[in-house]
């Protein structure tokens, strides 16, 4: 499954406006720091999927690459721009956003001792295309040609077409370093077990937990404010949340539902049981898509009624208790290019007028029947409740008929990739805080979205004419467009733009460092009293 398409509240931070033409060395002291302090638990309800850097595309996955391995470049806390990790600098070669060039710093080794080479950076990336898992992260580098590797400290990406994203590619999980001796070149890894340069090193791995001990060889910018980290894994929200309360677990991320959020954010009950709520912004988004080759969906009066007819603010208050926001367009808030081209077009409350007028426009009378397809599994266990809650906005017109059918996800996927819905749920997270991570997939080639949208403008002039933009600040202007196009076209209605939450016990702090941009949750950043 892959990390984009799950649930996950994924954070957004401040506009990227800086260039990305090259990333230099910031003065970081990269000697690396020992753990200390009190070893944190945390719980969860994801699984980590892979251990192996070629196949895991999921959040559980990923948080344990960007704990344990190391890519050339990393999200500094609180930023949006890759900062060195391995490298001491990286920046693209040429105008075209074609080559990418990276310097390894020196000394640099694994966990078991064995050095990091501008080899090992190779075979990572070759590896990854190579074994091209269906559930991995190689088509995030379907634009890399190839890999070379001059000497023992350089390496040479070169890119099939333009790509000033790439540095934000590299800086993600699929940009995880392995041992060139440890892992088999074309095939995974699979005793559960991981070597990699990272922070920290995996300890143990199993059904119910995970453990990581801190690194003591490793070479970067991270201060390790814990002597280690404990994961378990939780079967349901609600075991997760009285493990939090009960004291079982020092803090916990990903897996409680809204309801237990909001219960636990109350006041008298965070002194009752010793816990606080932590919030950060997320990119993680919702959408309601169509296909266009439905008959009902396919008619572009039926989108736009919907579209005057979706009320947002009630939804994210009766269903979300306000752990998202409305949304408004393609590209959410905090990212680069965001506007508000679905409030513009269509306001913010019910306008049942005006959906009647398209509705008749497209030559329809008398009540639309239609059916919303959501799966429960997937996107969160609000995505079935927010149907209904939008089939009754729709229905509450008079205007539409409208149901909910809720399948299980291998059922959903199967339907969506053969067409047989014409509305149904779109979740997405992030692989990195770009606008192009929001547009790319969805309207370029090779949709993910499987509605048969296209057009022209999106796909023949301003996606190619961001893709080489190093100052992404400079994007901004295509993406209003694209997203105005999007608008006037409503292949798809954006719903909600999440929050992201973690809960833990007095005495825990650090928090608000995993929280941001990167959608990297920092282990190291955490830390505990030692009465907690």
């Amino acid at each position: 499954m892959r990390k984009r398409d799950q649930w996950l509240a994924a954070p957004i931070g401040a506009g990227l406006t800086t260039a990305l033409l090259a990333v230099a060395g910031c003065g970081t002291d990269d000697s690396g720091a020992a753990g200390r302090g009190e070893p944190v638990v945390m719980g969860m309800t994801d699984k980590v999927v892979a251990t192996d850097p070629a196949a895991g595309y999921d959040p559980g996955s990923w948080l344990l690459f960007n704990n344990v391995f190391q890519s050339l470049l990393s999200f500094p806390k609180g930023g949006n721009t890759p900062e060195p990790e391995a490298a001491k600098s990286c920046s693209f070669t040429d105008a075209d956003s074609k080559v990418y060039r990276c310097t390894l710093k020196a000394g640099l080794t694994f966990s078991n001792g064995d050095a990091l080479t501008s080899k090992d950076v190779k075979f990572s990336f070759d590896r990854t295309q190579r074994i091209k898992d269906k559930n991995g992260p190689s088509v995030m580098f379907s634009a890399l040609e190839n890999v070379e590797t001059p000497d023992a400290k350089t390496v040479v990406f070169h890119l099939k077409t333009p790509d000033a994203t790439f540095p934000m590619k590299i800086a993600s999980g699929a940009g995880s370093i392995v041992d060139h001796t440890q892992y088999p070149a074309d095939r995974l890894r699979t005793d559960g077990k991981a070597i990699g340069s990272g922070v920290y090193t995996l300890k143990e791995y199993g059904t119910d937990q995970a453990v990581f001990a801190v690194n003591d060889t490793y070479k970067g910018p991270a201060k390790v404010k814990n002597s280690g980290m404990t994961v378990k894994f939780f079967h349901s929200s609600d075991k997760l949340k009285k493990a939090v309360e009960g004291g079982d677990v020092d803090l916990a991320y990903r897996g409680l539902a809204m309801k237990d959020i909001a219960h636990l954010d109350n006041a008298s009950l965070r002194q009752q049981h010793g816990t606080q709520v932590i919030e950060g912004g997320s990119a993680e988004v919702m959408h309601l898509v169509f296909n266009l080759k439905d008959p009902v969906a396919g008619k572009l009066g039926v989108r736009k009624a919907i579209a005057y007819l979706l009320d947002r603010s009630t939804l994210v208050r009766d269903v979300y208790q306000r752990t998202a926001e409305p949304l408004y367009s393609v590209v959410p808030a905090g990212i680069t290019g965001h506007n508000t081209a679905f409030f513009n077009t269509y306001g913010d409350r019910p306008q049942p007028d005006k959906a009647k007028q398209a509705l008749r426009s497209a030559g329809l009378e008398g009540k639309v029947p239609l059916t919303l397809w959501a799966t429960p599994d997937r996107f969160g266990p609000g995505t079935v409740p927010a149907f209904q809650e939008i089939a009754q906005q729709l229905n509450a017109s008079g205007l539409f008929d409208a149901k909910v059918r809720s399948v299980p996800t291998e059922e959903y996927d199967k339907g969506v990739a053969a067409g047989r819905f014409g509305v149904y749920v779109k979740g997405w997270v992030p692989d990195y805080p770009d606008p192009d991570n929001f547009t790319q997939p969805f309207f370029g080639k090779d949709s993910v979205l499987s509605n048969h949208y296209t057009s022209q403008a999106i796909t023949g002039r301003l996606l190619p004419k961001t893709a080489d933009q190093q100052d992404r600040g400079a994007t901004k202007d295509a993406f209003r467009e694209l997203q105005d196009i999007v608008a006037k076209d409503v292949p798809v209605i954006p719903i909600w733009q999440g929050k992201q939450y973690a809960v833990a016990r007095d005495g825990v702090s650090g928090l608000e460092w995993t929280l941001d941009a990167s959608t990297v949750f920092r282990f190291w950043e955490i830390s505990k009293a030692a009465d907690a």
